[in-house]
Order: C-alpha cells, then structure tokens, then sequence
C-alpha cells in the first residue's frame, strides 16, 4: 500500500508543481509570467503578473509537499485551492478534457482529497517526521479549506463578464 501511496504523491504532486512551474517561466512550455498573466487575463481574472504568482507559486509549493509527503493536510489543501479556480474556469465547457472541461482539475482535486484522508504513507516526510497518522478531519478540513479558498478566490478576483452595448434607436 506504501508503494502505492508513493507512486500516487509523486505523480500528482510533481504534476500540480510543474503546471505552477509553467504559470512563472518558461520551463516545461510555459510562456513566461508574462503567459501566465495574459492567462489568467485571459480567463477574466484581475490582479495581472501578482495572480499569476500566487497561483503559481500555490500549485510549486502544494505539489512539492504532496510530492514529498510533507504537512500533507496542507498540501492536499492548497492543490486543491488551486485545482477548484482551475475548475471553475473549465466549468462552462463541462466535465470532458477534450472539450477543455474540468475533468482533470477534478481527479487532481479528488486525489488531493484521497491523500489527505489515507495519510503520505510509510515512505514520506510525515512519516519520517513522526506525524503521521493524520486525523481523519484533518481530511475533511483540508477539503472544505482548499474548496472554500479557491471559490472565494475566484469570487474576489474574477471578473464578471461585460453585458452587451444595446444599441440605441
């Protein structure tokens, strides 16, 4: 089950770091901050090149902790923060990656959920640390807190969409 765990934290973990790595630089194809801003402008959300790295440097530092196994509560609760703006962008396409839906923010979201309800597993910092096991809330929390952070960061920050100029007669 450790084997397993392990496997499941560093593919996540190292995924949601890269996807943050490519909202600052051009490592991984990113484009750049300034790619990672016209995104997020993009997208309808304020706060220019600042957005960009707070919304990267959550993702880098959230999947480096999954990835390590380090404060994993923690961890589960940024990428799942970051997972949940991602999704409300997605929503409007619906569920399918191939129609640009939030399919995949959803299984990192539910991954992040399920990692932070089994615990990083023998083979982790936590564990090496001595802090495991994790209480069950702490699961619980990381996912209200991580939902609840990312839908009042797209409240805050995202733009209402502009109405239409009605033509005069």
């Amino acid at each position: 089950m450790d084997t397993g765990i392990l496997i499941l934290r560093l593919l996540v973990g190292l995924l949601v770091a890269g996807h943050g790595v490519q909202k600052v630089s051009r490592h991984l194809g990113g484009k750049g901050l300034e790619g990672g801003t016209e995104e997020f402008r993009g997208d309808g959300f304020r706060g220019g090149a600042l957005t960009a790295l707070a919304a990267g440097g959550g993702q880098i530092g959230s999947g480096l902790l999954l990835a390590a196994g380090l404060l994993t509560p923690l961890a589960a609760t940024g990428a799942i923060g970051v997972m949940t703006v991602a999704l409300t962008v997605k929503w409007r396409h619906g569920l399918w990656v191939q129609n640009d839906g939030y399919e995949y923010p959803l299984v990192l979201i539910g991954t992040a959920a399920a990692l932070a309800a089994t615990g990083p597993g023998a083979w982790s910092l936590d564990a090496a640390l001595g802090l495991t096991p994790y209480p069950l809330g702490w699961a619980a929390l990381a996912l209200v807190a991580g939902l609840g952070s990312g839908l009042l960061t797209r409240l805050v920050l995202h733009r209402p969409p502009a109405a239409p100029a009605i033509a005069e007669r």
